[in-house]
């Protein structure tokens, strides 16, 4: 499960990660909290701070994979970790001087939208070059495992400190900080011991390039398309959670906290779990897919709030499943001189559907209650899948008779 912690290099970016991670989601949690404390409470003003932190990667993000592809990815890294350090100390300071207004926030969580679309992609692809392709899919796995016990850990510690320190401001200072952690693993790291891809020199078309590539590959398309599909509703699943918990079962703030716990512990265990695989196939995608459109559908009909906070435990594992899967095998099989691009692209459409999907999932909650838009969304999961089952079929097989008829 843990084989990847073997490599010293990659043991050293793993620890740093754990603690930059709790801290991202620390700020996170802060950010939010400051927009409610600036905008009295205001709704739209955190989901437009949301909006404006997610709208780079899905006007720049293919262009980020095209950097990562012409560049060393270590010095990437390094640039763009001291850059957010900066924006989190730069608001930190605001802060705690009184001085922070709802429009720092704003350019903010823009700019950290922009940074991230070179860093996302970046370090994507650099996992490869710590690991190899053999431990490939562990360590993704494990930085999944990660990712999710912050996403546990950090909002809890956040509360506690925000309630301590009677403000957010020393958060993001905190935040600041935790970025030497990982900025650190990466200028120590051993460059002998790393394999790196081979730099792509600039020239034209190479962002068109990378799209033909993946059109061009059964293997890349199928995953590509079917993340593209399920993270559409996947992303708003957490707001489905606070609907579901508090109009439907009509559950406090401790007790909605505790149903985002249980996915969340569900997520870090799905993780864990596929640490342990040696091998992906096609069926493991599908059947994640399928799972989690399916434990969609049952958390949507559970009668009894127990019964739903259960639900959402397999519900977590199906969707770190596919997340994992669908992330390791894209980067298998992708030519090391395109790994950044092919996922500047993956990373266009994990992200991209959250826009889409959300308000649509909201309107039909709004339209016929919560459990209406979660079932639905579990079904939309379902069709997806399928649809992008026959689109790669039906794009193979064009791919392929347009090389016959070139040949």
């Amino acid at each position: 499960m843990f084989r990847s912690l073997r490599i010293r290099n990659y043991r050293m970016f793993a620890a740093g990660g754990t603690v930059s991670n709790v801290g991202t989601w620390l700020q996170r949690t802060a950010q939010d909290w400051l927009i409610l404390d600036l905008t009295n409470g205001s709704g739209a003003a955190l989901g437009t701070a949301t909006a404006l932190q997610f709208l780079p990667m899905l006007l720049f993000g293919m262009f980020g994979g095209v950097l990562a592809d012409r560049y060393p990815k270590r010095p990437i890294l390094i640039t763009a970790q001291s850059l957010m350090a900066g924006l989190a100390l730069t608001i930190g300071i605001l802060t705690m001087t009184g001085a922070a207004q709802v429009w720092h926030v704003y350019v903010m969580a823009f700019t950290l939208g922009l940074i991230s679309c070179v860093e996302v992609p970046t370090r994507q692809a650099f996992v490869v070059e710590m690991v190899g392709r053999r431990d490939l899919p562990n360590a993704i796995a494990l930085n999944s495992s990660i990712f999710n016990l912050a996403r546990v850990v950090g909002p809890a510690i956040a509360g506690v400190l925000i309630y301590l320190f009677g403000g957010t401001g020393p958060i993001f200072l905190i935040n600041a900080l935790t970025f030497g952690a990982v900025i650190s693993s990466l200028v120590f790291m051993r460059k002998s011991e790393l394999n790196p891809s081979v730099i792509v020199p600039r020239a034209k078309g190479q962002l068109r390039e990378g799209l033909r590539y993946v059109i061009g590959h059964e293997e890349l398309l199928m995953p590509v398309l079917l993340i593209g599909f399920v993270s559409m509703f996947s992303q708003s699943f957490s707001m489905s959670i606070a609907l579901m918990a508090r109009e439907e079962f009509g559950a406090g703030a401790s007790s909605f906290g505790l149903a985002s716990s249980m996915f969340a512990v569900g997520a870090l265990g799905g993780a864990l779990l596929a640490a342990r695989r040696v091998r992906l196939s096609r069926k493991l995608l599908i059947s994640g897919a399928l799972g989690f459109g399916l434990f969609q559908i049952a958390t949507g009909v559970a009668p009894f709030y127990p019964v739903y906070l259960l639900l959402l435990v397999p519900t977590g594992i199906a969707l770190i499943t596919i997340n994992t899967a669908a992330n390791a095998s894209v980067q298998i099989a992708t030519s090391p001189d395109m790994r950044g691009r092919v996922m500047g692209i993956y990373m266009l459409v994990f992200t991209g559907g959250a826009p889409l999907g959300a308000p649509l999932i909201g309107w039909l909650s709004e339209l016929g209650g919560p459990r209406m838009g979660v079932v639905l969304s579990g079904v939309l999961v379902l069709v997806g899948t399928g649809l992008a089952v026959l689109l790669t079929r039906l794009i193979s097989a064009r791919v392929g008779k347009a090389a016959l008829a070139v040949a």
